[in-house]
C-alpha cells in the first residue's frame, strides 16, 4: 500500500472510531472468560474460519499464500489443504452441505469446493469486493468490507437481499469476518478489537465483544496482524477466536 493509501485508510480508519466513541450511548461490553488457548499456525493470513465435525475450516489471505485448510484443533496441524493459485487473494469461507463455498478480494470471484477432499466444483461472479462468510441455515451471508451484509441464495449463489450493519443508528463499516452465533451473525471489525453482535432482522448492533486482551496475550505487534476469525460449535456450545498471523486460537465462553 501507498503511503497515500496507507494516509487515507488511517485517517477513515480514526474517524469511524472517534464516531463510535462520542455518538454511542455508554454501554458495557459482554463479558467473556478464557477457557483454552490452542496452536496456531503463524503463518496463516486468517480470512476465514469455522468450525465442523471436531475439526477447524480456515482460508488463508495474501497473493501467492491463499489456502484453504482442514486444521485439528488442538494440536493446530494442517490435516487438509488446497492452495489458491495466484492472482487470487483468498477470503471467507463457509460450509453448505457437501460443499465448501470461498471468496476472493477483489477479483469478484468465488469457488466452490467439495468438502471432503477440496476438489474444485465451480466458481461463481459477485459484485465488489468479498471480504467475510457465514450460513444461518437458510442464507449465506457475505460481507463486503463496508457496512452492508448480502444475503445469498445457498443454492445458486445469486444475492436475494441486503442489510446494514447499525450502532446507534450510524452505519459500522469494515465488516470483516463473520459467524453465526446463537441466531445472531458476528462480525470481526477490520482494524479493531471488537466483535460486534448483529441483530439479524435489523442489522443493529446488540453489543459487543472486546478480544483486545486476546490480541496482547497472541504476543503479536505487526499492525496487520488484527483479530479476524470466529468459529462456533453449535453442539458445545463453545466460542473460537483467533487473528491473522497469531500463534494462537483461543476458546472463550462469553456471557455470564
Amino acid at each position: 500500500m501507498n503511503p497515500v493509501a496507507f494516509r487515507d485508510l488511517l485517517r477513515s480508519v480514526l474517524l469511524s472510531v472517534l464516531v463510535l466513541a462520542f455518538a454511542a450511548p455508554a454501554r458495557a461490553d459482554t463479558p467473556w472468560k478464557l477457557v483454552a488457548a490452542y496452536p496456531h499456525d503463524p503463518a496463516a493470513f486468517t480470512e476465514g474460519l469455522f468450525y465442523l465435525d471436531g475439526v477447524l475450516y480456515e482460508s488463508t489471505g495474501l497473493e501467492g499464500q491463499s489456502e484453504i485448510r482442514k486444521v485439528a484443533l488442538k494440536t493446530g496441524e494442517i490435516l487438509q489443504r488446497r492452495v489458491i493459485d495466484p492472482p487470487y487473494f483468498g477470503e471467507g469461507i463457509v460450509n453448505w452441505g457437501e460443499r465448501i463455498v470461498s471468496l476472493t478480494w477483489r477479483h469478484r470471484l468465488g469457488f466452490v469446493w467439495k468438502l471432503s477432499d477440496f476438489t474444485p466444483l465451480s466458481d461463481f461472479r459477485y459484485e465488489g469486493e468479498g471480504w467475510g462468510l457465514t450460513q444461518d441455515g437458510h442464507s449465506l451471508i457475505m460481507s463486503d468490507g463496508s457496512a452492508q451484509l448480502r444475503f445469498l441464495d445457498p443454492d445458486t449463489l445469486a444475492e436475494q437481499r441486503r442489510i446494514t450493519v447499525t450502532w446507534n443508528g450510524r452505519a459500522v463499516d469494515r465488516l470483516n469476518e463473520l459467524e453465526w452465533v446463537r441466531g445472531e451473525i458476528w462480525a470481526n471489525i477490520w482494524y479493531d478489537t471488537h466483535i460486534a453482535r448483529i441483530d439479524l432482522a435489523t442489522g443493529a448492533v446488540i453489543d459487543w465483544i472486546d478480544v483486545a486482551p486476546l490480541l496482547k496475550q497472541a504476543g503479536v505487534s505487526d499492525s496487520e496482524a488484527v483479530a479476524n476469525g470466529i468459529a462456533y460449535d453449535a453442539k458445545t456450545d463453545r466460542v473460537f477466536v483467533t487473528g491473522k498471523n497469531w500463534p494462537k486460537l483461543f476458546e472463550i465462553k462469553v456471557g455470564k
